[in-house]
């Protein structure tokens, strides 16, 4: 199956002085990303320390999106927590609110987890909402919890019009090129726009990546460019900006960078455990910031 490739932006969470999530600015950023491009928003997800955030901040800031003019249609919010209630309470509140879908982590404290365990986690939760479009998120690096082949297999079987896609954050290309391979039908995502003509070219669905909250619209600039004579000059300035991302302490490094474009330090706050950026770090913010959006007029 053949899917229009797309960019949705994990968008960061900004907070206040006393580190509550900034509503306000949160709405700001969401539009820009949209403005720049981005096809939809995957908020709540990872690099929006959505697992420093509690149930009813998530809601209120879904809710205020929403309010502010978002189309729900685009959105697919992280709603996988470690308790079941308070997944089936996000996920029940998103599909309420219209969302294109959820992104769900496996539950992620109790380890290791079978396949029958985490099928069974699954389960629970869409029995819990049956009309919910659900994206499995796969990052085992961090959640400590695979999600393998053969066990999403068994969930499209059991559920067929509920499992919609899948972000694969592995970092394995021969990862998600095997769930491609295996369920055309679903929509597999890559966690790297360097990836894109790799993902695209095997019949995924594109990335939802961190570094799209600083280059959605080189991002975009790709997609539109592949298959064409522009595709390797895209691909080499994602690239450059995605080496860039990663040479920093990801999220804090995302943050600083986003409040570099909005001229904004409250941008680059985070809450603990995680730290703001040295002072040598945020040279490299800097460098960052060099090569994605302070070219926006050429663009």
């Amino acid at each position: 199956m053949t899917h229009m490739p797309g960019l949705y932006v994990p968008a960061i969470t900004p907070f206040t002085a006393d580190l509550s999530v900034d509503t306000a600015r949160f709405v700001t950023i969401c539009r820009r990303l949209l403005e720049d491009g981005a096809d939809g928003l995957a908020v709540f997800g990872t690099t929006s320390e959505a697992n420093s955030l509690s149930v009813s901040e998530r809601m209120a800031a879904l809710e205020a999106l929403v309010a502010a003019g978002v189309d729900p249609a685009c959105l697919i919010p992280g709603t996988g927590c470690a308790a079941l209630p308070d997944t089936v309470a996000l996920t029940r509140h998103a599909t309420d609110m219209g969302c294109k879908g959820v992104l769900m982590l496996p539950p992620f404290y109790y380890k290791p987890l079978s396949d029958e365990a985490v099928f069974a986690a699954y389960a629970a939760a869409i029995e819990a909402v049956p009309t919910v479009a659900l994206y499995l998120y796969h990052i085992p690096q961090v959640s400590g919890v695979a999600l393998s082949v053969p066990m999403i297999g068994r969930l499209i079987e059991a559920f067929p019009s509920t499992i919609r896609g899948l972000k694969d954050s592995s970092g394995n290309w021969d990862n998600t090129a095997s769930v491609i391979a295996a369920f055309p039908q679903i929509e597999t995502f890559s966690s790297s726009e360097s990836l894109l003509p790799k993902n695209v070219a095997a019949g995924g669905a594109g990335c939802i990546s961190a570094s799209a909250n600083v280059n959605a619209a080189g991002i975009m600039r790709l997609i539109r460019a592949l298959g064409t004579p522009a595709e390797g000059a895209a691909l080499s300035q994602v690239s450059a900006v995605r080496a860039a991302c990663e040479g920093m302490p990801l999220i804090p490094g995302i943050k600083a960078v986003v409040a570099l474009r909005m001229g904004d330090a409250a941008y680059a706050r985070t809450r603990p455990p995680l730290l703001p950026l040295t002072s040598d770090q945020r040279t490299a913010a800097e460098r960052a910031a060099a090569l994605c959006f302070f070219k926006e007029s050429a663009a």
